[in-house]
Parts: C-alpha cells; structure tokens; sequence
C-alpha cells in the first residue's frame, strides 16, 4: 500500500470487489426476497462511507487493533439504528453491510482470500434468508368479521375461510383478541 496516494491499484481492487458484493447482496439476495428498494440507499451508501472511513483509518495508521474497527462499527451502527424503528432483518442486513465494507477495506490478505470471505457471507445470506435452506414464514394480524368459526373444532374451516378470502397459502392460526360485542375476532395468520 503507498503512503502518498489514495487511488492505488490496491484500492481499486478492494472497492471493485466491495462494489460487486453489495450488489449481489442488495440487489440479487435481499431485493429478490423481500421486493423493497426503499432501503437501497441506505445499504450502498452506508457501506461505501464505512469502506472509504476504514481504508483512510487504516492508511493513516488510525487503526491500531481490530478493536478500533469494531469501535468503528458499534458507533455507525448507533447512528443508524437510532434514527427510525427497522426490522431486525433490515439491520441484520445494515451490520452485515457495514461489516463487509470494514472487512474489504482493511483486511490483509490476497484478492482470493477477500474474494472468498465476500462470497462465503453473500452466500450465507442467500442460503439463510433467500428461502433455500427453509421457507420464510411471514405472518399477518387481521380483522376476521365474525365469531362463527373460531371454536377450536372449527379452526380447519376458519383456515379454509381465510385462505379463500386472503388467496395466501395458510398453515397456522392464533386467535390474538375476540370482540363479542362487535362480534370480530383479531386473528394471527401463519403463511409461506
């Protein structure tokens, strides 16, 4: 790494590879899971500003210990995760692009070693949360109109009810709240 310059072909490779696994990351795992680009910003620039922070840490001689790095971390991670309230699947996705962006910008090790550690995550993500190790059950709370059949015998009716109603493949249901005066039931549906 030369100390006099900041676009060294060292830096290059390491951004173009960073570059390459957010958009697996962002655009082919997590779009394709969830169908949301409301996040895109926040997840491209936060690990392109973690990236360019760490890398000029590490050239400056800033970062004397894994620990500043973490440091680096927990103290983007409150800033993000204090602004709004966001899933935990969303900043579990934050953490791992932060981590990514860290891990690119000042890991030692040859391109293939850094290729492999970005592929290994980018994998696990997708394998995970990507619905191929198992299906992601999503779940819904709902007004169901009337009281006919909540019973517990009747709950194979009810589901054949809602899965009419909804069109969402049902497996599970939890009765959350019953309004016997206006004769509702609030119901947890459990689907793939």
């Amino acid at each position: 790494m030369d100390g006099n310059h900041l676009f060294t072909e060292y830096f290059l490779v390491r951004l173009l590879i960073n570059t390459v696994s957010m958009v697996l990351l962002v655009r082919v795992v997590y779009y394709h899971t969830y169908h949301k680009r409301d996040s895109f910003f926040t997840f491209y620039l936060l690990n392109f500003i973690v990236f360019l922070l760490s890398y000029m840490l590490e050239k400056t001689k800033a970062f004397d210990s894994m620990g500043s790095a973490f440091g680096l971390l927990a103290a983007f991670s409150l800033l993000r995760f204090r602004t709004e309230t966001i899933t935990s699947k969303d900043m579990t996705y934050l953490f791992i692009i932060m981590t990514i962006g860290l891990t690119n910008s000042i890991m030692k090790g040859s391109v293939i070693e850094i290729v492999t550690l970005n592929a290994m995550i980018v994998t696990a993500v997708y394998l995970v949360d990507g619905n191929q190790l198992m299906r992601n059950q999503k779940t819904k709370t709902i007004e169901y109109p009337t009281l006919d059949n909540i019973k517990p015998e009747q709950q194979p009716k009810l589901i054949e009810d809602l899965k009419q109603r909804t069109g969402l493949d049902i497996r599970k249901i939890t009765i959350e709240h019953i309004d016997f005066g206006k004769s509702r039931a609030v119901i947890k549906i459990f689907y793939y």
